[in-house]
């Protein structure tokens, strides 16, 4: 069975043009290379954030305390390799540690209690801002002192020369490809519909032109950052988990219907404290990166990024009540996002405002997805 043409296949990417036309026009630094740049690496790190919490939301469940948590993990690798002298690798270990085991256990409350995740999460929140700043001392803890280089700093400082810049993005288009292919292979001999060759290979090639596009800006500027590849690497882990293992299907089984689920034999709590679990580590990843960008470790990393993964999410296509979900849409959701507040920053938007419109694009969202959900 064949999946016809509809205008909301395109509906991300052309609210995304609108976005980019709009802020090209006002602001005409916009489009260029450094910006560009500077606008990867943010997307990269709100995207990986929003993929984690993707995690949680295709079963039921949300996460209000990612933000804190991301502060506290960049906080504590920060100390360690800054104030005790620890290397860079073992202070992430621990970081990451940390992370692992503070969302699996809130994920064990969660489920083994059956206490609300809005309520555990929002504990959680509180919680691990106030550690952060305990940790840090309420003061700055700078990332690269005297503006040295190191682990740390590279982590958001580091570009792929263009020979391996072309060589990732020629890897990733064809991994796509396969996936592509493959996938509608799989729905169509299971009797899904699928889409037609023509809006497959349409979705291809604009595919192929916009990494072509990206690839040709990071170049004039420095090359592909670290960050966006850290990103491709969390978002390949993630379609493939989702998509293609037993528990990324019992993961929509869940949130489709958590009682026929138990019933059906699905491991219930087991399946949502292991996505609590990998959210942790996407959390780590997320909070290095973002104090790494930063340059310093301070009391307002991660302020609302819980928002801003949420709304990328549900932009995205993702369903809060649970069940519905994709990685590809998640990344146009962050997408969107960081267009937004990177053009808002050129045209030096008051914070106020910032505020005001994020709340309005995530409401909207909400409504769209309602209003089409219903047809």
């Amino acid at each position: 069975m064949k999946k016809q043409f509809s205008i909301r296949d395109f509906s991300l990417l052309l609210s995304l043009l609108a976005i980019w036309t709009f802020f090209a026009l006002a602001a005409p630094q916009y489009l260029s290379a450094r910006n560009i740049s500077m606008l990867s690496v943010e997307l990269a790190i709100t995207a990986t954030l929003a993929l984690g919490m993707l995690l949680v939301i295709l079963p039921g469940h949300i996460d209000l305390s990612v933000g804190s948590g991301v502060g506290l993990v960049g906080g504590i690798a920060s100390v360690l390799v800054f104030n005790h002298g620890w290397p860079a690798g073992a202070a992430f270990g621990i970081a990451i540690a940390v992370a692992v085991l503070a969302w699996t256990l809130m994920g064990a409350l969660i489920v083994r209690e059956r206490i609300p995740s809005f309520i555990i999460t929002l504990g959680g929140l509180l919680i691990f801002k106030g550690a952060f700043w305990l940790v840090i001392g309420s003061r700055t803890v700078p990332v690269a002192p005297g503006g040295q280089t190191n682990l740390y700093s590279l982590l958001t400082t580091y570009y792929f020369p263009p020979a391996v810049s072309w060589t990732l993005g020629l890897g990733v288009f064809a991994v796509w490809i396969i996936m592509t292919l493959r996938g509608r292979a799989r729905r169509k001999a299971l009797g899904f519909t699928v889409d037609d060759k023509e809006l497959t290979f349409l979705k291809l090639f604009l595919t192929g032109q916009a990494l072509t596009l990206t690839i040709l800006l990071l170049n004039q500027f420095r090359g592909i950052p670290l960050p966006l590849v850290i990103l491709a690497a969390v978002a390949l882990a993630i379609h493939i988990l989702t998509r293609h293992t037993p528990f990324g299907r019992q993961l929509y089984a869940i949130g489709g219907n958590e009682e026929a689920a138990f019933i059906s034999g699905v491991p219930v709590q087991r399946i949502v404290i292991g996505a609590f679990m990998v959210l942790g580590g996407i959390v780590a990843i997320t909070g290095l990166m973002q104090t790494a960008y930063a340059g310093a470790s301070t009391t307002t990393i991660g302020d609302q990024m819980e928002l801003d993964a949420i709304a990328a999410c549900v932009i995205g296509g993702t369903s809060l009540r649970g069940g519905r979900g994709s990685v590809i849409g998640v990344i146009f959701g962050a997408l969107i996002m960081a267009s937004l507040l990177n053009g808002m920053t050129l045209l030096a938007v008051s914070p106020e405002l910032k505020l005001i419109v994020r709340g309005a694009v995530l409401t909207l969202a909400v409504w769209m997805d309602v209003k089409l959900t219903k047809r």
